[in-house]
């Protein structure tokens, strides 16, 4: 596959349920997508409704080799080259392939939108009838975008009705969009003094994240003369503390950076009257919450409060609970069960971790050229070996925690330009990322519970796109079966059988089956809960299970694969994050989060602790009772 990067258009991943001959393109210049038909040669941004439904239960359950023809005969050019046509300018009318004209029931209904709360009113079904500035009317009609989302729809007149709001809505719904303009326009009324401090504040979990809410706000507050400053961990703080003290009306922040600010006096929060949660559930999860609590005590108690979440459990519940007041809860789909995005079509396969690598080239080699590819494993190591492994063929770069600012930077402006498009990513490193016209996911590792499962899929299928994601499943994944299979039923996907029987045989395999070993000295054994890995060393961990060399520190337990051939120390007790590993090799802490409190790291560290040491003895093996000291926590190194 060669690396292409062009303006023009090219075919979006093939999407089943579009109605034929209609064909889904992705125009280069934007990255938005669009709907053609080479019959009648119209091009529209609506998405084109069947006649008859597909029965999408009907389909085949087997995997194929890629998502769709690569290439379809429209008209050619004289070099030979496939010209597609250029979408129109769209007009700011409704679309998200709802019909027009329908009433604010009919809308809901269409798009799954659900409300909860008093006097709820109308979403806004066009850009024109928000009655948003003829200035973002403009922002707006240049990005592309001919209507609003079903979130933005339904958000938009409660947050401009001064309500607080909590809107559960899967990642790539367009969310960020949701909270900025009503948050610029509650400015341009207000008024405020940039340098007392910002009027608008955002948290977000991620630097990444949190990057790329920043260059949203720059780009649509431009022309209201908003300004901005992005404040996050692994970048030094002087020139954030200088763009802070040239005042800003919006401060987008993650929760540790913030609170360092604060505790050195450099910014005020006095002036706050608009806050935003973004991926509240991810924060929690990351171990923010003393942070996000701490950072509210400084906001005055009088303001609009949103809060924006792809899941609803019952410590988000708790925290919107204490943070908002009597919120309206918008819900895009199903809060009941984990529920992955529709636009997704996900390919689950049966392999063994030696045929991996050559099942994820056959797959890399069925793209299109220059196609944005993100690739998750599960430890550092294996990103950097796939990354040297495919870079000089495909063109792919590794993101992940030990990459300095800088480095990272570097990668992901090389994967959003499309020099290399292909990017090999852990959990923490690749979370809340959201480039433009990402067309394939690969899970080469399945991840630690079916909710990053979906959070990894949602990379792709973004803002109204289609997606493919393919995901590699082993016996030792198996005790995710069951969730699996309930996500993919609902989105409306295709089970192949033999995750059901994997699922109906209680998810831990309890099976032995044999699989050569690349060096061919040894067969895998599967037992209840644990494996035994053949290779050139021995590894044999009994029933605790492997704490595996994850990026978020959250592996381990129940039968782990390792990714290289050690003999390992295993451990049952593991502290969650914001904790790290020590590496013995050389003491150095791995992979931190951002800094929880100090009452809960030595409480944590006067618990059961564990650590992993590698040496290359084929007879050293440790029982996992074996005590071991190592987990350490790093009060100064810089957040994911």
């Amino acid at each position: 596959m060669t690396v292409k990067s062009s303006d023009s258009p090219r075919y979006a991943p093939y999407d089943p349920s579009l109605p034929k001959p209609w064909r889904a393109l992705v125009d280069g210049r934007n990255g938005n997508l669009y709907f053609w038909n080479p019959l009648t040669k119209v091009t529209q941004y609506e998405r084109p409704s069947a006649s008859e439904p597909e029965n999408r239960g009907a389909q085949s359950c087997s995997a194929p080799s890629s998502d769709g023809p690569a290439i379809i005969n429209a008209s050619t050019s004289g070099s030979g080259q496939t010209s597609l046509p250029n979408p129109r300018v769209p007009a700011l009318t409704a679309g998200n392939d709802s019909p027009a004209g329908l009433s604010a029931e009919a809308y809901r209904r269409h798009h799954e939108i659900t409300v909860i709360g008093n006097h709820v009113p109308p979403p806004y079904t066009t850009f024109q009838s928000a009655g948003f500035p003829s200035e973002i009317l403009r922002e707006l009609q240049h990005a592309g975008f001919s209507a609003p989302t079903p979130i933005q729809a339904q958000s938009w007149p409660i947050a401009l009705d001064g309500r607080d709001i909590v809107a559960v809505a899967k990642t790539g719904s367009g969310k960020t969009l949701g909270y900025l303009i009503p948050g610029f326009i509650r400015l341009k009324k207000l008024g405020s003094n940039s340098q007392m401090g910002p009027l608008v504040l955002v948290l977000s979990p991620t630097r990444e994240l949190a990057t790329q809410i920043q260059d949203e706000a720059v780009k649509f507050g431009r022309s209201s003369r908003v300004s901005s400053v992005c404040l996050y961990g692994g970048a030094p703080k002087g020139p954030q503390l200088r763009d802070l003290s040239k005042g800003a009306h919006v401060v987008v922040a993650t929760p540790g950076r913030l609170n360092d600010i604060l505790e050195m006096k450099k910014v005020s929060l006095h002036q706050v009257s608009y806050l935003v949660l973004d991926e509240a559930d991810r924060m929690l999860d990351m171990g923010f919450e003393p942070q996000i609590r701490r950072i509210v005590k400084e906001i005055p108690p009088r303001r609009q409060t949103l809060m924006y979440t792809a899941t609803w459990p019952k410590e988000v519940r708790k925290i919107a609970a204490d943070l908002l007041v009597n919120p309206v809860q918008v819900n895009i789909g199903s809060i009941d069960e984990l529920v992955a995005n529709k636009s997704i079509t996900q390919h689950v396969e049966m392999i063994s971790p030696m045929e991996k690598r050559k099942r994820l080239e056959q797959i890399l080699h069925s793209q299109e050229p220059g196609s944005k590819i993100i690739i998750f494993c599960s430890t550092k190591r294996m990103c950097d070996q796939l990354a040297r492994n495919l870079g000089h063929q495909f063109g792919a770069n590794a993101i992940h925690g030990d990459k300095s600012q800088n480095e990272r930077d570097l990668v992901l402006n090389q994967f959003r330009t499309g020099k290399s498009p292909i990017l090999v990513a852990t959990d923490v490193a690749a979370r809340g990322l959201d480039i433009k016209d990402i067309r394939v996911v690969i899970n080469y590792d399945f991840p630690t519970g079916v909710e990053d499962y979906v959070h990894r899929i949602g990379r792709t299928g973004r803002a109204g796109a289609t997606g493919v994601s393919y995901t590699f499943l082993s016996d030792q994944d198996a005790r995710y079966a069951s969730d699996l299979v309930k996500v993919l039923e609902g989105a409306d996907q295709c089970v192949p059988s033999e995750l059901r029987d994997m699922a109906a045989q209680g998810g831990y395999g309890g099976r032995f089956r044999r699989w050569r070993s690349d060096s061919g000295a040894h067969d895998r054994v599967h037992s209840y809960g644990g494996t035994c890995t053949g290779s050139s060393y021995d590894k044999s961990p009994s029933f605790g299970g492997v704490c595996n060399d994850s990026s978020y520190d959250k592996g381990g337990g129940w039968g782990q694969p390792l990714s290289s051939g050690w003999s390992d120390s295993f451990c049952n007790h593991r502290p969650s994050p914001p904790f790290e590993r020590c590496d013995h090799s050389g003491g150095k802490h791995l992979d931190s989060q951002e800094r929880g409190n100090m009452k809960t790291i030595q409480e944590a560290s006067n618990s059961s602790a564990g650590c992993s040491k590698r040496s290359r003895s084929r007879s050293r093996s440790r029982s996992p009772s074996s005590k071991c000291h190592g987990w350490g926590v790093n009060l100064t190194a810089d957040p994911l």
